[in-house]
This record gives C-alpha cells, structure tokens and sequence, in this order.
C-alpha cells in the first residue's frame, strides 16, 4: 500500500460525502416546491378561481423556503 493511499481515500470519502450533502438539498428544494404548489392548486382548485392565485403565491412562497433552507445549509 502506497503512503499517499490512506489519504486519497479520506479525500474521496469527504468529496462523496459532500455530494451526498448537496444532492439531499437538491431534492429537499423539489420537495418544498412541488409541496407549496401542489397545496396551492388544490386550495384553488376547491375554491374555484379561475385564475390561480393562489398556486402561484405558494410556489413562489415554496422557492424562498428552499432558498432559505439553502443558505441556511450551505451556511454552516
């Protein structure tokens, strides 16, 4: 085993991990979206607008959430 090895693996280990890290953001950002405007449709939809205020206020509400969990995150 060569002497540089060991620490090529810690390097590896901490690029895959921080991969993992910002992948599981990614997809908590989709989920805050697709959740704020899923909630928003259907509050539209059973009130009957016609034009869809509302779902358009949560999904814009959902990204700034998402925005601020990044920052958040990405902050520690």
């Amino acid at each position: 085993m060569a002497k540089n090895e060991p620490e090529r693996l810690d390097k590896r280990a901490k690029e895959a991990g921080s991969y993992a890290k910002y992948m599981g953001l990614a997809f908590q950002m989709i989920a805050i979206i697709g959740i704020f405007t899923f909630a928003g449709y259907k509050i539209d939809e059973s009130a009957g607008h016609t034009t869809k205020w509302v779902t358009a206020a949560l999904s814009l509400a959902g990204v700034f959430a998402s925005l601020y969990l990044v920052i958040r995150t990405v902050g520690k």
